[in-house]
């Protein structure tokens, strides 16, 4: 996660709260995606950007996850092709990992 993206992060969990905020990944890659999950739950695992020692603890799901919370046809147009082409099942276990083992909300 480029350290523009943690310093919003920061700033909005700061201002809102981590309780009421939810952060959506769109990542192609399983480790990408695992590695800011972890960055928005436990704090940036390289140590250099915003988060950074910082555990927010913030919900955070992978769109895949989310595919029955999306208009369908927003979904079909917009991401459906991707799930043809990545690995769902690892991109959903590396964030879902992620999610329950740092995540205040473990969902």
């Amino acid at each position: 996660m480029d350290l523009e993206n943690q310093r919003r992060i920061k700033e909005l969990t700061e201002k809102y709260g981590a309780e009421n905020i939810i952060v959506v990944l769109g990542g192609a890659e399983a480790e990408a995606s695992g590695l800011a999950a972890e960055t928005v739950t436990a704090g940036d695992p390289t140590y250099a950007g915003a988060l950074a020692g910082v555990q927010l603890g913030l919900a955070v799901y992978h769109i895949f996850e989310l595919k029955d919370k999306v208009d369908a046809t927003v979904y079909e147009n917009q991401i459906s092709m991707m799930e043809m082409v990545l690995d769902v099942d690892a991109i959903l276990a590396e964030v879902g990992s992620m999610r329950k083992s740092h995540s205040k909300h473990g969902q």
